[in-house]
């Protein structure tokens, strides 16, 4: 069975639906169980598609399939209105937008943040992949103007960040450090040396939320357990590089006006 987790302030809106899906209810199996969608994965493609599909299905899709990306860590946000025809490639951006009823569109992670974002009023949905670069580079801002390029109204728009790595997780080296804080002086609270350690800590989240309150929408609500700590919920490319695995799962986020 699967098990989203839901944020509040999303599942008060009446015709949006939503899930920051686990790993948990799915066909896969290995290091993929159960949960994995992410074609870009080394996983058996039969799997993925019925897991894929039973999001959709979760959700009320009209279709048997996620709109999802081929994510490059960039800004660039897309509008769809249909899911792609077979065999064509997926469109190149972080961050999806749609007010077509019934497709359900949604972001593929394993440690960056997954961002969930819908103007009711408007019946426009956008969903983000917001790893440290495209958050520091913009992809929140974008996916903002995306949506009001399809008719929403920052102030109406309600965000939720979903399950990404964890602060505590997220120890990172001194070139990372001073390249966030050169491109965006407002991370720097965002760092903290823990006692007894030498490396930093970003507070990816933490980071996002800012970004998006920052941005003057209604509401940013912070859905966040930790990816890298929570193996029975989450797959997590930091864990599975550090174990030294050849590949890792990807669970999805998703969202739709029904």
């Amino acid at each position: 069975m699967l098990q989203p987790l839901h944020a509040l302030s999303l599942a008060s809106l009446a015709n949006i639906r939503h899930g920051f899906f686990t790993r948990v209810g799915g066909r896969s199996q290995g290091i993929y169980a159960e949960l994995n969608c992410g074609f870009g994965s080394s996983d058996d493609k039969s799997a993925v598609a019925e897991n894929r599909r039973s999001i959709s299905d979760h959700l009320g899709g009209r279709f048997d399939d996620v709109v999802t990306l081929y994510q490059e860590h960039g800004t660039l946000a897309l509008s769809v209105d249909r899911p792609p025809s077979q065999g064509d490639p997926l469109p190149r951006a972080d961050a999806v937008v749609t007010r077509v009823p019934g497709l359900v569109i949604g972001v593929l992670t394993a440690d960056c943040t997954p961002v969930l974002l819908a103007d009711t009023e408007a019946g426009v949905v956008g969903a983000a992949h917001a790893g440290w670069r495209g958050a520091v580079n913009g992809v929140l801002e974008s996916v903002v103007a995306e949506m009001e390029r399809n008719g929403a109204r920052r102030a109406r728009i309600v965000a939720a960040v979903g399950p990404c790595i964890s602060q505590a997780a997220y120890e990172v080296g001194a070139e990372y450090h001073a390249t966030v804080t050169a491109s965006d002086s407002s991370a720097a609270p965002f760092f903290r040396v823990p006692a007894g350690g030498q490396k930093a800590h970003f507070d990816l989240p933490g980071y996002v939320t800012m970004r998006l309150s920052a941005a003057g929408l209604c509401s940013v609500e912070r859905q966040a357990p930790c990816t890298h700590e929570n193996e029975s919920q989450f797959f997590s490319y930091r864990r599975a590089t550090q174990r030294k695995e050849l590949d890792y799962g990807r669970q999805i986020s998703a969202i739709v006006v029904a």
